[in-house]
């Protein structure tokens, strides 16, 4: 067998990619409000992108309590549903794959999206962690994670619905499957550490009971869409947003064995990439390759040599970049000539906005 590269082709489920470059979900917040609605400015920023072996979307919102940004895009009602038509349209027109990120954000909110002022997460805990919310004078700042509600059982059968309800909406709006966000100090990371869930019933305490409403999740979808498009992001060695604890990676790697029991298509790994963060252990990514058989992916400021290095150490199948696609639409073309990188011109325009910082950046044929 030859040594992959970043520009082989590879299999995600059924679907065939036209090369391992993932681009990673990325939140832009640029909805139309009200109501949160995907835009045709949305589409062209996809289309433009399409060049990626398969995109993951921005972060998507399952439901009103799952919200936790402002004019973040949801998936949960039918206008929103039409406005992610036009996206996953442009996408395969451009000869793209596009899954959805499925986003409930648990204690990471603020009270402003919340009609009784509180988040909800497995236990009453504050996450010491800031959001962006666009304030009164339609200003985006960075506020303050207030305490939230723990959530009781009744409403975790609840939550478990939308993300089912969630994914159906997915495939319905034309996306090829659908990314559980389960990392990031979101809701399901939440229930995986004992630093945010001081839960005492079935879905605390052991390492058993804290993946169980992410087992939960992921049954509920994969019954409804197939085991084969769905897929989930985790987040095992970040640690901020309160979500230091030891046995995180015990908990993790036992619930990716449990994916492989159930055919989930992949794993897609949030990897810490600024600049003292933690290395991953070598010794990580082969247990978690003798755990599961499917399709990992990561994610991490990668260069194309590390890349191809874990690729061909077969440790890892596919590599996502996240900031180069912002301000390099045809980053896998430049990447595979060697051509030199832009840089984001604005840091303010990366949330909010027009066109602006995000359908403006040109393509090396446009230059030329």
């Amino acid at each position: 067998m030859p040594t992959p590269t970043l520009f082989d082709h590879a299999r995600v489920g059924n679907l065939t990619l036209k090369n391992r470059i993932v681009m990673a979900p990325m939140t832009r917040s640029r909805t139309a409000q009200p109501g949160n609605i995907p835009t045709a400015l949305m589409a062209e920023y996809y289309q433009q992108r399409a060049g990626a072996g398969l995109i993951i979307s921005e972060a998507t919102q399952i439901s009103p309590q799952g919200q936790g940004y402002s004019w973040t895009p949801g998936i949960h009602t039918p206008e929103q549903v039409a406005g992610w038509r036009k996206v996953t349209e442009a996408v395969h027109q451009g000869g793209g794959k596009i899954f959805s990120q499925l986003w409930h954000v648990g204690r990471m909110s603020h009270e402003s999206f919340h009609p009784d002022g509180k988040p909800v997460a497995p236990s009453a805990l504050a996450p010491d962690a800031q959001v962006w919310v666009v304030n009164e004078k339609g200003v985006g700042e960075m506020v303050d994670c207030p305490v939230p509600r723990e959530l009781t059982k009744s409403d975790i059968q609840h939550v478990i619905a939308d993300y089912c309800q969630a994914a159906a909406n997915a495939i319905k709006a034309g996306f090829d499957g659908v990314e559980v966000h389960g990392g990031n100090g979101y809701l399901i990371d939440q229930f995986l550490r004992r630093s945010a869930n001081k839960r005492t019933d079935e879905y605390g305490g052991s390492l058993e009971n804290r993946i169980r409403f992410a087992q939960e999740v992921l049954e509920v979808i994969s019954n409804a869409i197939g085991p084969e498009r769905t897929g989930i992001r985790l987040a095992p060695f970040i640690t901020q947003r309160g979500m230091d604890d030891p046995q995180a990676i015990d908990a993790i790697l036992m619930l990716a064995a449990w994916c492989e029991t159930k055919g989930i298509a992949f794993i897609h790994l949030a990897e810490a990439d600024w600049d003292d963060a933690p290395q991953v252990p070598y010794v990580f990514r082969e247990t978690l390759r003798k755990t599961f058989s499917g399709t990992i992916i990561v994610a991490g400021n990668y260069t194309r040599e590390k890349a191809d290095t874990l690729l061909a150490a077969g440790v890892v199948d596919l590599v996502a970049f996240g900031r180069p696609f912002i301000a390099n639409p045809d980053f896998p073309h430049r990447l595979r000539h060697s051509l030199p990188l832009a840089s984001i011109r604005n840091p303010a325009t990366l949330f909010g906005g027009n066109e602006v910082g995000y359908t403006d950046y040109p393509s090396v044929k446009t230059e030329a």
